[in-house]
């Protein structure tokens, strides 16, 4: 399953991507994240490996993000894999004629197992609503400083 999604954020293109270059933002506008540990490779690079721990409710969720692109102010690519599925994320931004940052998701999910498989095929909806709340989450954190946190 593939989709795209975009969202204008009202902060010039550099403040913007600062604000998404940073382990340490990630708490405040991706929702249930517990933590972000450094595993391998240079952080923040080409190749480099993280490993992402979010609760949602009472379900948990482990995720290996690998970057696979870094050429901010510009593009940040990233696969993220957990059990049954692997997310390919696409992130391109763009400064606006009024000097503000468009942000282009493309995701791409491929599942490993035929339960994910199922879900995919059936919940594509869910996906997507994920992806979306997590951008206005940034949005909402790089406009008004509003954290998703409760740290």
């Amino acid at each position: 399953m593939k989709y795209t999604t975009e969202i204008v954020i009202e902060k010039p293109l550099l403040e913007v991507t600062r604000k998404m270059d940073s382990t340490e933002n990630m708490k405040h506008w991706q929702e249930g994240l517990i933590s972000a540990e450094h595993i391998s490779g240079t952080p923040g690079e080409f190749g480099a490996k993280m490993k992402l721990k979010y609760k949602h409710g009472k379900r948990r969720m482990e995720l290996i993000e690998t970057i696979t692109k870094q050429d901010f102010p510009n593009e940040f690519h990233a696969t993220y894999a957990t059990k049954g599925v692997r997310n390919i994320q696409q992130n391109y931004f763009e400064s606006t004629s009024e000097g503000h940052t468009k942000w282009i998701c493309v995701n791409e999910f491929e599942p490993t197992t035929f339960m994910m498989n199922a879900m995919l095929f059936l919940m594509p909806k869910a996906f997507k609503k994920q992806t979306k709340k997590f951008m206005t989450n940034f949005k909402n954190f790089a406009e008004k400083s509003i954290s998703v946190s409760n740290a």
